[in-house]
Order: structure tokens, then sequence, then C-alpha cells
């Protein structure tokens, strides 16, 4: 089996922008499997908050190449390479492979039900509550919204689209950004705004006040949930997870990790990083076991890659083959 990889640079339609900062292009890394004429693929965006550069993952993919070589599967590849970006690309790879080397889909090979169309999210960058209050004017015709708060006057900023989008759901993501002095004040305001979820309030390793405060509306863990491991932590602080396949290290861990939240009593998000619709379309098999459908990086770059994910405003559909799975 051949290995490939190269980094890719997709500019983003103006700026994503969260409490970390803020970014003008996607950075992903793709990785090409090649196999008796058929190629698998599959993409990855290194996430500076766990550490990862493009560069070091794209290092980190073609270290395996002597592993592939020998016929490495998506099972062995688990117990090789820890949770991150660069064993998702590899495992969405290795699993885009399989299906097109057998003739079949993904889900099929899977034993799992074919993935339907679903609403995903639309997120509203982070600004000031008159900036978020404009941007929200202009997608208030979505049904769901993601909000990205995180720094003062948080409750203005909610408020704010709220009155710009009165039909809209609403989710909020504070990316770690509040406190324990202010958590309670800003999950009231989200409550009074009639918000459905809030994202990763309090710094991952510091989140303990989630299990000591009123929760009048269902909290997320983003940060703070990695892969299977990280599950048992959660109890008593969250009512949620948003599963991401850069985090969770591929498609393989993601859906283990949906059973066991699941059984858990915990809801399920499905989340992204801004990247293409090849990174989008193997989450599409997660979003079929989530409340919560976050699946937008492409509709916020300039320009998708070509034969990508079609979305219709908010539903998104599931991938043609030729792209992935």
């Amino acid at each position: 089996m051949a290995l490939a990889a190269r980094i890719e640079h997709w500019p983003i339609a103006g700026a994503f922008t969260i409490s970390r900062g803020a970014k003008t292009e996607a950075v992903v890394v793709v990785v090409e499997l090649s196999r008796n004429g058929f190629t698998g693929r599959g993409e990855c965006t290194p996430y500076a908050r766990y550490g990862e550069t493009p560069e070091a993952t794209l290092a980190t993919i073609l270290d395996m190449r002597p592993r592939f070589a020998d016929g490495l599967d998506a099972v062995a590849l688990q117990g090789l390479m820890p949770a991150g970006a660069a064993r998702n690309a590899l495992d969405c790879a290795l699993l885009d492979l399989a299906a097109k080397s057998r003739g079949q889909r993904v889900w099929d090979l899977l034993k799992r039900p074919a993935p339907r169309a679903c609403t995903t999210a639309y997120t509203i960058s982070l600004g000031t509550p008159d900036s978020m209050a404009a941007a929200t004017a202009k997608a208030a015709y979505r049904p769901l919204l993601k909000i990205k708060l995180g720094s003062d006057d948080d409750a203005a900023r909610i408020a704010a689209v709220r009155r710009m989008a009165p039909e809209s759901e609403l989710v909020v993501d504070a990316n770690e950004a509040w406190t324990p002095d202010n958590l309670e004040r800003n999950l009231a305001a989200c409550e009074a705004a009639g918000v459905t979820l809030v994202e990763q309030p309090l710094p991952a390793g510091n989140d303990s006040a989630l299990s000591e405060v009123r929760r009048p509306i269902a909290v997320c863990a983003d940060e703070s949930v990695h892969g299977l491991d990280s599950l048992p932590a959660l109890r008593g602080r969250y009512d949620a997870i948003n599963i991401k396949l850069d985090k969770a290290g591929g498609l393989t861990e993601a859906l283990a990790m949906a059973d066991a939240a699941q059984a858990m009593g915990l809801e399920i998000m499905v989340g992204c990083m801004v990247a293409t619709s090849l990174s989008m379309a193997p989450a599409m098999l997660l979003a079929q076991q989530a409340r919560f459908v976050d699946l937008d990086g492409p509709l916020l770059l300039a320009k998708d890659r070509d034969g990508g994910l079609r979305y219709d405003d908010s539903t998104v559909y599931p991938p043609d083959a030729e792209l992935w799975g």
C-alpha cells in the first residue's frame, strides 16, 4: 500500500473568530492511500490548541509509510497512533480505500445505517454585539445557529443575536473562555435567550464548577473530551459531548465514542474544524446519531474542493462515492 500526503491551504470567506483568536485560511493535511489501482483519501486539520502543526502532522503521517507498505489496517492503526489529526486522516483514508476496493459504501462495510441528509448549524464568529447582530441578520433564515462567545459582555452578545434570529435554535460555544465567577451569570443569560446548548464554557481540566452549579440548559464537552478514555470524567459535569474526528483520531474511534456516550445518557453533537468537504464526509455517518450537527466547515470557506458535499442552505447531504466512502 502506497502512502502520499500533502498540506493544502483553503482561504476562509472573511475571517473565523473565536475566543482564542482569528484565522483567514484553513490549513489541512490530505492523505492518499493507494493499492491495486484504487485510492482512498482522508483529510485532517491540525489544531494548535492540542499542540499540533501541519508540518509535524505531515511528518507523523509520512513516518507511517513502512507500516502501510506492510498492509496496516484500520484496527491495527488504533493501537499504533494516539488520537489526533494524523490518525484521523489515515483512518478515514483506510476506510475510503476499503470501500472503493470492494465497490461498497463505507456504511455497508461498517454495518451502519445509510446516512440521511441532516440540518447543520451555521457559525456566527465572535465579535462585538453589533457586528454579531449584523452577521446573524444575514443568517436568520437558518434553523440552527452556533454562536461563538468568550469575552466580556457575552450576555449582550447573545441577546443581540436572539433579537436578530427570533426563530432559530441557538447553541453557544465559549471555547473555554468563561470562568467559575461568571459561569452562572452567563448561563442565566443564555437561558433567558432560549439557548438550547452551551458548549465548553470552562477550560478543560478546570471545569469542576460545572458539577457545583445549577445548569438550567444542557452543557456540552468539547475540549474536555477526546477519545473513549475521556468519557468517564464527564459524569456530573456535562450533558452532551462534541465528537470531532480530528480529536477522536478518526471515524473508527468516533463511532465507538458515540455508542458509549449514548449508553451513558449523553447527547451527541458532531462537530468539525474549518475544512473542506473531504473532512466533513466521514462525519456524516456520525451525524446519524447526533442531536446537534455542526458540519458547516465548507460553508465558511471562500471555495470548497471540487465534488464536495451538497449543501442546500443548512441541509447537508451524504457524500458521493467519488468524494469519500
